[in-house]
């Protein structure tokens, strides 16, 4: 079998690094009309320079000679002062260009995002009433109904929904307006507002963070991170073969550069505990109340969790972190680059590599460099219903690997793990970009891994 073939979106190739390209031209332009119009203000000050104007006596033609070049260089058509006035306009209209891109791709997802909630409203509406509003969630849900008058009861309905995943984001989409349109119940403007809501049905507790000693037992546990397909399979370890239940575990690899100086590698599998709300509360923080708080926005049990680990691994606040996860491990390490800038995660989040996770709505500060492998069958991503952002901190690279399930198509080692050892041989901008910015955690001397269990109590 072939590579997968990439798409790759954002990044320091991206369309939003081409924004931000644009508006330091357009912040270069103001400096130089500023420039130009300090000289061009200094210049008239020669014209009427005291001494100028005495010699007007002496040399009557040289003095008109002097003073029409002058004018000519200050005040002409290429002077100094038309120059700083057309620098300041094409500043102005660099940032106008900008902003206008930028005001149209935000308006079309707010157009997304009221379209759907308004099918889920209307949804809501029908199922209360046995009326369905005309035109609001036919268009949404459209293919799941042309498949099932099509084929009935033989639709492989896991096959079209991984051929088709947009159809998740549209029904996730949904679901923001259905609860609104529920009798007794707050409304809810998007995905996270909903998640946030039905949060309250889950106690996050608190954390307990166990040391469990050095894992060597893995060439990934063993080894430094060379590259992106070394990153994945120690994700993999740990998310699949070493721990692939309970209890919730976690690696720091912390390793040691030539120059002494250390960085962080933590590996953060995803959901193992699929309990619903009735069950009681759940010891394992890796479950689907995780889950639901994270993609609500909320600092988590789990992410207090990850940063006790990182302290008790030696980690200091200015030591680079990366932050690896799978599923839910990468919602978190996502919503834990995010809480850098709050304090809420006191490290120095430097990376986040997810695999197959929904964070397109976290809001990750520019100084934290995201990579998110995304497989094109894998319906986890499209949870949230929303694209990550085109930025240039954030790269989204989307490959396919049909693998026939849902689960397949989410599995680190038979979807993930392929697809970072072929995007190692990219030579992609964005892609280039990031590797050479993780230098600190790709060129390591020596690693030691720790292993971590996290359990809630309360």
């Amino acid at each position: 079998m072939g590579d997968p073939e990439f798409q790759v979106s954002g990044g320091a190739g991206g369309t939003g690094a081409r924004y931000e390209d644009i508006g330091v031209l357009a912040a270069h332009s103001d400096d130089l009309a500023r420039d130009l119009a300090g000289a061009s203000v200094q210049g008239h000050g020669v014209l009427v320079d005291p001494d100028l104007l005495a010699s007007a006596v002496l040399n009557p033609d040289g003095f008109a000679k002097i003073e029409a070049g002058l004018l000519s260089a200050l005040d002409g058509p290429d002077g100094l002062s038309a120059l700083s006035l057309g620098f300041g306009e094409r500043a102005i209209a660099l940032r106008t260009v900008v902003a206008s891109y930028q005001a149209v791709d935000e308006a079309q997802a707010r157009a997304i995002d009221t379209l759907r909630w308004a099918a889920g409203y209307g949804l809501g509406g029908a199922l209360q009433t046995g009326v369905l509003a005309p035109g609001l969630a036919l268009p949404l849900v459209a293919p799941i109904g042309v498949a099932g008058a099509v084929f009935g009861d033989d639709v492989d309905w896991e096959q079209l929904l991984t051929e088709h995943p947009g159809i998740v984001d549209n029904l996730v989409g949904l679901g923001p307006g259905l609860i609104s349109s529920l009798p007794g119940t707050p409304m809810v403007a998007d995905v996270p507002g909903a998640a946030d809501l039905l949060g309250q049905l889950y106690e996050d507790g608190t954390h307990q963070t166990v040391e469990r000693g050095v894992d060597d037992s893995h060439d990934s546990m063993r080894f430094p991170p060379r590259d992106f397909a070394d990153l994945i399979d120690g994700l993999d370890w740990r998310n699949r073969e070493a721990n692939a239940g309970q209890p919730d575990q976690i690696d720091v690899r912390v390793i040691t550069n030539p120059d002494g100086s250390r960085a962080y590698v933590v590996d953060i599998p995803g959901t193992k505990e699929w309990n619903h709300p009735f069950q009681g509360d759940s010891p394992y923080l890796h479950d689907t109340g995780t889950n639901i708080h994270v993609l609500g926005g909320d600092t988590t049990t789990r992410q207090h969790a990850i940063a006790d680990a990182l302290r008790m691994a030696g980690a200091t606040t200015d030591d680079p972190v990366m932050l690896v996860g799978h599923s839910q491990g990468g919602m978190v390490a996502a919503q834990a680059a995010h809480d850098t800038s709050t304090g809420a995660f006191p490290y120095n989040v430097t990376h986040v590599v997810t695999a197959g996770s929904p964070i397109g709505a976290v809001d990750v500060p520019p100084n934290v460099q995201v990579l998110s492998l995304e497989n094109g069958h894998d319906l986890v991503p499209h949870l949230d219903a929303r694209d990550n952002p085109d930025q240039a901190n954030r790269t989204t690279v989307t490959f396919d690997s049909q693998l026939g399930s849902v689960g397949a198509n989410h599995n680190t080692r038979e979807a993930y793990l392929p697809a970072a050892q072929a995007l190692d041989r990219s030579s992609d901008p964005s892609v280039q970009a990031y590797r050479d910015s993780a230098g600190a955690f790709l060129g390591g001397e020596s690693v030691e891994s720790k292993v971590y269990e996290l359990n809630r109590i309360h």
